[in-house]
């Protein structure tokens, strides 16, 4: 009986470590992407966090942050970057969603929904060198519409490519690709709305502004917010765009950390690069931790439905 109890104790261990060591190597999975961000986001952000308390001689000093901080041209530059980030976030957010509505109020299973996503999946990562090509070859000088628009209404601000080149026309080559990915992140959202808690409104009575005002937007005001979150981020550190379109040293403060490090006139400033990537380190923090808040209450909200 001994025996039989030792036998039946000794597999019942045995089928027990065997599921403890299929639970642990399960996490063996994460491992690549631990490393990868390690390497490429924590180590990063690290090396920016600790140079920007350092000099070009690598000792302890807050001079070059202080500097920064008092630029003026840093500053123009930090203002041009939160303005074209906040203005297009609200822009892309608000297009983004009501595309994302339209694609939620036709068929799942429709060719016009995927089409729709694959669409979005593609447009969302069209930035950089390929979409300025785009937009030059389209609205620049000599471009497509810009010819047409000289022969059609000469004095049409189509007809003058010259808004291309500034504020307003980055800010329209920001919003091209911030809308797909409003679209991206907030299309769940929406196929969470369940057609029962409409119909349950209409049928207690309720009006379709009663249902959006209690119903609709505070559910989706999270998750919208936190999207626009997103695309703040999305735009505020840009690059590629701003440099194959504007080139301008201090017009934005990716361009100018850009110009701190690799100056052609030899003065290159790689301690001001980390204080300029700081600031935007700052930025971003506050701006996910906001998002991230904002995903735990939408989270809780799906866990409870």
């Amino acid at each position: 009986m001994t025996q039989l109890q030792y036998k039946g104790t000794g597999s019942a261990t045995g089928r027990t470590g065997s599921r403890y060591w299929r639970s642990k190597s399960a996490y063996l999975g994460v491992i690549p992407f631990l490393i990868v961000s390690g390497l490429f986001l924590l180590y990063p952000t690290w090396n920016v966090a600790s140079g920007a308390f350092q000099d070009n001689y690598g000792k302890f000093s807050t001079s070059v942050l202080k500097q920064v901080f008092n630029s003026p041209v840093a500053r123009h530059a930090f203002a041009n970057s939160l303005e074209i980030s906040i203005k297009t976030a609200i822009a892309g957010a608000i297009m983004g969603g009501l595309f994302a509505w339209a694609i939620v109020n036709g068929k799942r299973d429709g060719y016009f929904y995927r089409f729709s996503v694959a669409l979005s999946s593609v447009l969302a990562q069209f930035g950089g060198v390929m979409l300025t090509f785009a937009f030059l070859a389209t609205f620049g000088f000599n471009g497509l519409v810009a010819n047409f628009a000289l022969k059609v209404a000469p004095n049409s601000f189509l007809a003058e490519s010259s808004w291309l080149y500034g504020m307003l026309g980055l800010s329209v080559l920001y919003t091209f690709f911030q809308i797909p990915l409003m679209v991206l992140v907030f299309l769940p959202t929406l196929e969470n709305l369940k057609p029962q808690w409409r119909e349950a409104s209409d049928a207690l009575g309720g009006k379709v502004w009663e249902y959006w005002l209690r119903i609709g937007i505070p559910i989706l005001t999270p998750s919208f917010a936190g999207a626009a979150l997103l695309l703040f981020v999305n735009s505020f550190s840009a690059y590629a765009t701003a440099q194959t379109l504007i080139n301008l040293t201090d017009f934005l403060t990716p361009l100018e950390i850009a110009t701190a490090l690799t100056s052609e006139t030899g003065g290159s400033n790689p301690a001001e690069a980390k204080s300029l990537s700081f600031f935007m380190v700052v930025v971003v923090i506050i701006a996910m931790t906001f998002y991230a808040l904002l995903r735990r209450r939408v989270s809780r909200w799906e866990q409870r439905r």
